[in-house]
């Protein structure tokens, strides 16, 4: 399976959600034969979308020369594309949102009503192949009134065969001594990952346990508020 991660964290590597990332890819690596290649939204040279439809009109070429021709290529030659990302101001940093806006080349102008009655652009590039996942972790204590605006971004922009896996209490995963609530978390990612590479999907309850706080709600407050 080809594997492209897009990680929109600024701090690249050092970002609290790659230690989740890493973590699932390493569970479908121990099942599955694996290509992955990660890519960095803020190394790359993409400009913000003009806005002129050019791309939709004329098969998909877009008007400005940057780095996003080149991603847009890698994202149609992989499997599985991954949106790894922490979360801020309740949706994707700047970087990955300037990626995501330039992907209009995938669709064409004309739209079509959907069974339930959503209006969507029909695709100029065939994306029936590709599954895509949202990993995103927050520095909120926990999951409520935290992450929905960017779940339903990603299943808006994503409607078949996408999984969303999210983490409150991300920046513990930082933290050298919270390894000790970190690490049995970590494994429980794996697990998903080895799921995920044997049947394509994941318990929904193991994503339960996933998104759950890591040590009580109030304790985790008041560390970071001291």
């Amino acid at each position: 399976m080809k594997i492209l991660i897009i990680n929109g964290s600024p701090k690249k590597e050092n970002s609290d959600t790659m230690h989740i990332t890493r973590a699932f890819v390493e569970g479908m690596e121990q099942v599955i034969k694996t290509e992955v290649k990660l890519v960095h939204a803020v190394e790359k040279d993409v400009k913000y979308c003009k806005g002129c439809f050019t791309c939709m009109r004329g098969g998909g070429t877009c008007v400005q020369e940057d780095d996003m021709k080149e991603l847009l290529g890698e994202i149609l030659e992989s499997d599985l594309l991954i949106f790894s990302f922490p979360l801020y101001y309740y949706g994707m940093p700047a970087p990955l949102k300037a990626v995501v806006d330039r992907l209009l080349p995938l669709s064409s102008m004309r739209m079509e009503k959907t069974e339930g009655g959503r209006y969507v652009h029909t695709a100029q590039a065939d994306v029936s192949h590709l599954r895509f996942m949202m990993i995103c972790g927050c520095g909120f204590p926990n999951s409520k009134q935290n992450f929905e605006p960017a779940v339903a971004q990603f299943r808006l922009m994503f409607p078949g065969g996408h999984t969303v896996i999210t983490l409150p209490e991300s920046p513990m995963f930082n933290a050298l001594e919270a390894a000790v609530v970190t690490a049995p978390r970590l494994e429980l990612v794996k697990q998903a990952g080895r799921a995920y590479g044997q049947s394509g999907s994941i318990p929904q309850d193991l994503l339960a346990e996933i998104s759950s706080p890591m040590i009580p709600e109030d304790v985790y407050a008041q560390i970071v508020n001291g």
